[in-house]
């Protein structure tokens, strides 16, 4: 693939997504030039000393002058404040993308601000960890995972597909997507789920017949994997659930319907209902990794560092 060298990259908010994107952008040399913005401090010295960028700003006009495109990587209730903020200093011509997991609200803000002559591209590559922050970023993060698109209409095809072509070059499947059809799909697949693990871990804590000490200690692999998603970044995740809460009202009252159902089945002792469901949904779990999207992401990155 042709590795389209740009002369200047932004990232702004260098967590766990924005770190990694900016270790891709140096593994890869797509840029002359990677700047990084963080409005804390503490997270701009720790970038310095990680090397993976070329100059770090604590002044966020500053960082995107003459970007040739720039990447929000904050939690997605900053994004739109963060976008009208440094609307008058993008470059004309620029490609303005982001990299939240909700993209109804973020397009929405798009339709009613108008950012003429850059290309707006919100996107979401749906790839993470539950850890947080610079230090746990990997340029690896991205393989093999998908990166939706949810262009505005304005956009140039150009920009589409040199956004795009970064996305290949970090090894992600790139898709076009309509953004409530986003929100709905995510709110089944990452947001639901997110929301039972922070529950029931809670609920955990909560039943006071259970000792703290015993729900540490006798932790199977079942409740070990929801505490590992349960401790994502509470502010994301906080951001996420108020910015999409139409779709997941949806499916959680789906969700409860079904649990309902469950319910309903294990107090009549209806055996051949339980053993369907879970059949099918054991079907559905083995599709997952056939396609490549089951791995958890430390077992994926150990993969890849012994291949």
């Amino acid at each position: 693939m042709d590795n389209k060298t740009f002369k200047k990259i932004t990232v702004i908010g260098l967590g766990l997504i924005g770190s990694s994107i900016c270790r891709a952008l140096k593994k890869y040399r797509i840029t002359n030039k990677i700047v990084g913005y963080d409005k804390n401090q503490q997270v701009l010295e720790k970038v310095k000393n990680l090397n993976i960028v070329d100059s770090i700003s604590s002044n966020l006009n500053d960082s995107v002058l003459d970007s040739d495109i720039v990447f929000i990587c904050t939690p997605v209730g900053s994004i739109p404040i963060i976008a009208k903020d440094l609307q008058n200093s993008l470059k004309n011509g620029s490609i303005l993308t982001d990299t939240g997991s909700v993209k109804g609200s973020i397009c929405d803000f798009f339709r009613t601000n108008h950012f003429e002559g850059v290309n707006v591209i919100p996107s979401h590559p749906v790839a993470g960890t539950e850890k947080s922050g610079p230090l746990h970023g990997f340029h690896e993060l991205f393989i093999g995972r998908w990166c939706i698109f949810t262009p505005m209409a304005n956009v140039s095809q150009q920009a589409i597909n040199d956004l795009k072509n970064i996305w290949t070059i970090f090894g992600s499947k790139v898709e076009i997507m309509d953004p409530t059809h986003h929100d709905l799909v995510l709110a089944i697949t990452s947001h639901l789920p997110h929301l039972i693990s922070f529950n029931i871990v809670g609920l955990a804590n909560d039943i006071e017949k259970i000792k703290e000490s015993d729900v540490v200690k006798y932790s199977a692999g079942g409740f070990r994997d929801f505490t590992r998603i349960a401790s994502s970044n509470p502010i994301m995740w906080r951001d996420v659930f108020l910015n999409n809460k139409e779709a997941v009202i949806e499916v959680l009252g789906r969700f409860i319907e079904d649990l309902s159902a469950l319910q309903k089945a294990i107090r009549w002792e209806d055996g051949d209902f339980l053993e369907e469901k879970f059949i099918n949904t054991r079907d559905i779990r083995n599709k997952i990794f056939s396609a490549g999207q089951g791995e958890f992401e430390d077992e994926k990155l150990n993969k890849i560092k012994k291949s």
